[in-house]
C-alpha cells in the first residue's frame, strides 16, 4: 500500500512540475516575442506595439512599430518597399515629408498615418498608387490639442482584401 501511495504522490508531483515548466515556457515565449528589435533599415531601435499589425485596424500583414519621436525628430525609414521621410513643422503645425516606392513594382494605394501622443490619429493621406521609384510629397495638418510626441507609418494595399502596414511609428 505504501508503494502505491508513493507512486501516486510521485506521479502527481511530476505532473505539477511539468505543468509549471510549460507555463514558464509559455510566459517566457510570449514576453520575448514582443521585445525590442533593431531595424536593419535605420539602425534605430523599434519596439512593437502591434497597434495595426497582426489584424489591427484592417491590416493583414506587418505591424506598426512603437518608437515615439520627439517633436524635433525626423522619421526616415524604409519598410516593405516604402521609404517614409516625415518631420513635424511647428510653424505650420503640420507633418511634412515624402513617401517613395523603392521597389521595381507599383505599390497600390499607399497612404500615411501619424499618431500623436495625445491619442489623436492624423490621416490617412489620400491613397495613391506609386510607380517604381516614384516619390510624392505629403502633408498632414496636426491638431490644435497639445502633444509632445508622435509615431507614423505607411500602409500599402496588398490586393488581398486588406492592407500591408509598411512602416513603423518611428
Amino acid at each position: 500500500m505504501t508503494n502505491k501511495k508513493t507512486i501516486s504522490t510521485t506521479r502527481t508531483l511530476l505532473i505539477l512540475a511539468l505543468s509549471a515548466v510549460m507555463i514558464v515556457g509559455f510566459i517566457s515565449g510570449c514576453s520575448s516575442a514582443a521585445g525590442p528589435s533593431v531595424s536593419p533599415d535605420s539602425g534605430n531601435p523599434t519596439v512593437s506595439r502591434g497597434e495595426h499589425g497582426e489584424g489591427g485596424e484592417g491590416s493583414e500583414h506587418g505591424e506598426e512599430s512603437g518608437t515615439e519621436l520627439a517633436l524635433n525628430e525626423t522619421y526616415d525609414e524604409v519598410r516593405n518597399g516604402v521609404r517614409l521621410l516625415l518631420a513635424y513643422d511647428a510653424q505650420s503645425n503640420s507633418f511634412n515629408g515624402t513617401v517613395e516606392n523603392t521597389t521595381d513594382d507599383t505599390l497600390k494605394q499607399v497612404r500615411v498615418e501619424v499618431h500623436l501622443s495625445n491619442g489623436i490619429e492624423l490621416g490617412p493621406t489620400t491613397p495613391a498608387d506609386l510607380a517604381p521609384g516614384e516619390k510624392r510629397d505629403i502633408t498632414l495638418p496636426a491638431t490644435n490639442e497639445a502633444f509632445d510626441g508622435w509615431t507614423t507609418h505607411a500602409e500599402v494595399d496588398t490586393g488581398t482584401g486588406g492592407n500591408q502596414d509598411s512602416g513603423g511609428d518611428g
